[in-house]
């Protein structure tokens, strides 16, 4: 691109199976790009991680033509190569090349690229030259590169030998190196655990701690009281542990948040019965279960039995605790195991459930592959595996399971016979497509929703759909959904059987049609949300993103309310089912931390109400502005004197929600906006306070002290209604709906009961009104006294 990324043009790279993984500059020339294309082809089944395609280019015309540069360099076919300029002698370039079966070397040139010397066998580690392999030459000390690993590789003799930087404390899986120009010490390094920093060349490292950029596979919450709890597994980061709000002004910190198990954390799992009791597992199935109690981890992966086969294992395989029985599980292998004494014993409740095809028969680049190819056998995970298990809450024992090679299968009799589905005779879905997610129905026995995933065949379509009659037919209900927009995971409401939500690679949509039409949802980032769940106590749905953490809609019930015929109104407003009451508590010190120390918001204290508006609160000068706006071209006449003077002394229009307390008498009011559509608006349970107004205060300072700064109101039912204020005049315009304040918890102590506390905080509201009165009374007959003492 030559304007900023406008428009781009491709000028290198005509296969199908190969890219380009790294491309340099020549400081001194921009004329001059070096770049290295990679073939490479990974399925489901299997991962091909070179070809002879791999090979370093350089381009002296700004990359509008390239030339091949690999004189020097290992013939054959190449994996992932990693290339360096020197930012000292720009004439020096290092490369990290794979060669075929996880072997390598490093390679040095003197004169631009025309000629290589290999300098050393070395190559990364881990879990293969693919996942690293990247390269950087210091600008400090020539001959200083750095080689992506998954601990830090550095040479200081052009790539002769290597030894392993310096990462006491510092997360593994290195990937991206930049420098500071001006200071030889500095390091600021790209991990698998976050951002990364060293001020003395790696002796000491300083976490970057206030990014929230977690990749979650899957998420669970439990109902601990009084906010429950979120456990995510996340890439290479652990299952981690947080709760949905905290009692504090300043919101949710790090310190709030725990390991549970160590690894890349996947599905956990938690139990209604006990908020203690969690299920944990790291990649490819090795399942945990966690007695947060104690702290005690038990190893409870199912496994073979006595002359079987190796029990094979999703990479984030599948665990489910019954609807039915908070100590029964279900774990998918290749086959459906059984628990019901919350993992200690097990039985398998099917044979092989998936397609079970060896995976180095299947083709690959196209074609079936010769052994002698460069697969990366450790590169790939296991195959033919079980991706998801539901059971319907309204049958017990009626499975669904989906599998990464194309099958659903079902069954009726907990697992005594299975019908076995092949995706491809689902309208409009590929053959072999990866159920992503596959869920029963809340409410009917015989509906059930899939989620179907073809993008490493370069299909990235929506496959959503749905069956009623146990999986026998399905029909798409993909709606107005994206083309290119993978569906990872859904949920469905607990009370509306129409409203369903889906994690997406591109943000959160909802429908509350059943799937006919589908609205994203704008507030939450535009990223890819790997899995999606439901907290029914608080009514929160509650969002795993790969890459941004997490995110909660809090309360979403209002969803269920926004029909057509709630639409159809000129206003609406609906209430919380409940507020919690309690002091939120201060910071104490916490709050000085620096930006450095992250904080997440809480969600907004106090009762949060959701009201609706078919249209704008308008100002005379809006209707008129928005009147000359739909003339366009034509002559827009003076609207007079008359008329600009009553837009002037014209009161802003106002939106107010109105709070009463049981006997209908004023609590309080909540002003809101003014603008058409859905919004929400917070009280934060206090009276409105009745201190005296000071003569010499600002209107808005005026309202602003009296709005909503008195004591609390004791917990008990209070009432709402929506009003509109225009010139003056006040008019109601939705219902009168109702809500509870509800104590979130109790003192160790009894202490006095709330009515009295109120009836006291009032009393005291009102001797404080009375001592401002004296004190105003006071200083006003000080002043006359000041000036008779100068007059006498």
């Amino acid at each position: 691109t030559i304007d900023g990324g406008k428009t781009w043009e491709k000028t290198l790279g005509d296969d199908e199976w190969t890219g380009v993984t790294d491309i340099d500059i020549d400081p001194n020339n921009p004329n001059v790009i070096y770049a290295a294309t990679w073939q490479r082809h990974r399925t489901v089944a299997a991962y091909m991680g070179g070809g002879i395609k791999s090979a370093i280019y350089r381009s002296d015309d700004g990359g509008e033509t390239w030339k091949k540069i690999m004189k020097g360099i290992s013939s054959g076919k190449k994996g992932k190569i990693g290339i360096a300029v020197s930012p000292i002698k720009t004439d020096v370039v290092y490369a990290a090349v794979e060669l075929n079966r996880r072997k390598g070397a490093v390679y040095k040139s003197t004169n631009r690229g025309e000629t290589w010397v290999k300098q050393s066998n070395t190559v990364s580690g881990g879990t293969g030259p693919h996942y690293y392999q990247e390269l950087w030459a210091s600008p400090h000390k020539f001959d200083k590169i750095y080689l992506a690993n998954v601990r830090m590789l550095v040479s200081e003799d052009g790539g002769k030998s290597f030894k392993q930087m310096s990462e006491k404390y510092k997360h593994s899986d290195n990937h991206v190196l930049k420098f500071y120009l001006d200071d030889p010490q500095y390091l600021l390094v790209g991990t698998d655990g976050g951002l990364y920093e060293s001020f003395d060349d790696s002796k000491s490292w300083r976490f970057i701690d206030n990014l929230p950029v977690t990749q979650f596979y899957k998420i669970a919450v439990d109902d601990k009281m009084p906010f429950y709890q979120i456990y995510g597994g996340t890439q290479d980061n652990s299952t981690q542990v947080g709760p949905s709000q905290t009692d504090e002004r300043v919101g949710i910190a790090n310190r709030n948040w725990e390991i549970v198990l160590f690894a890349d954390g996947h599905q956990p799992a938690t139990t209604p019965d006990n908020p203690d009791i969690v299920y944990a597992e790291w990649q490819e199935g090795n399942l945990v279960r966690v007695d947060r109690t104690t702290g005690e981890i038990v190893y409870i992966q199912p496994q073979p039995g006595e002359g079987e086969p190796i029990e094979r294992y999703n990479w984030d395989s599948p665990i489910l605790v019954s609807p039915h029985s908070p100590k029964r599980l279900y774990y998918g292998s290749y086959r459906v195991w059984k628990s019901d004494d919350r993992g200690d014993d097990w039985v398998p409740i099917s044979g092989d459930l998936t397609n079970y095809t060896e995976r180095f028969d299947m083709p690959i680049m196209g074609k079936k592959q010769s052994w002698d190819s460069p697969w990366d056998v450790y590169a790939m995970s296991s195959f033919n595996t079980i991706t998801s298990i539901s059971e319907s809450p309204v049958k017990e024992g009626m499975l669904y399971i989906g599998t990464d090679d194309g099958l659903i299968q079902v069954t009726e009799n907990d697992g005594e016979t299975w019908n076995k589905i092949n995706v491809e005779k689902l309208p409009g879905v590929p053959e072999k497509a990866f159920v992503n997610d596959i869920k029963a129905d809340l409410f009917d026995e015989n509906t059930a929703y899939v989620c179907l995933d073809n993008h490493k065949t370069g299909d990235f379509s929506p496959h959503l759909l749905k069956t009623v009659n146990k999986g026998k037919t399905w029909k798409s209900i993909k709606g107005d959904l994206p083309d290119t927009t993978i569906v990872w995971r859904l949920v469905q409401d607990d009370v509306d059987p129409q409203l369903l939500f889906i994690g997406t690679e591109f943000g959160i949509y909802f429908t509350n049609n059943g799937g006919k039409n589908w609205i994203k949802m704008n507030t939450g980032a535009n990223v890819s949300f790997r899995d999606l769940a439901i907290q029914r106590r608080e009514h929160d749905l509650v969002a795993g993103s790969f890459g941004r953490g997490i995110f909660i809609l809090d309360d979403y019930t209002p969803l269920r309310k926004l029909k057509k015929q709630f639409l159809e109104k000129k206003a609406g407003l609906i209430a919380p089912e409940k507020a919690d009451w309690y002091i939120r508590k201060n910071a104490l010190g916490r709050d000085s931390k620096g930006a450095g120390y992250f904080m997440a918001k809480n969600p907004p204290f106090g009762a949060v109400f959701t009201y609706y508006l078919k249209n704008d609160v308008k100002s005379l000068k809006q209707i008129r502005q928005e009147n000359e706006k739909n003339k366009n071209d034509q002559d827009i006449d003076f609207p007079g004197w008359e008329k600009l003077d009553k837009e002037i002394i014209q009161e802003k229009p106002e939106i107010f929600i109105t709070i009463l307390d049981q006997n209908n008498k004023l609590v309080s009011k909540v002003k809101g906006v003014t603008k058409i559509g859905v919004h929400r608006l917070a009280w934060n349970l206090r009276f409105a306070s009745n201190e005296p107004i000071k003569i010499n205060s600002s209107k808005n300072q005026g309202i602003q002290n009296r709005r909503n700064n008195g004591f609390m109101v004791a917990p008990g039912k209070y009432k709402a209604f929506l009003a509109k204020k225009i010139d003056g005049k006040i008019s109601i315009i939705s219902d009168t709906v109702s809500f509870d304040v509800v104590p979130l918890r109790h003192g160790a102590l009894k202490g006095a009961d709330y009515k009295d506390v109120s009836m006291f905080w009032k009393e005291l509201s009102v001797f404080r009104g009375d001592l401002s009165i004296l004190r105003i009374k006071f200083n006003k007959i000080k002043k006359i006294a000041d000036a008779m003492e100068i007059a006498v």
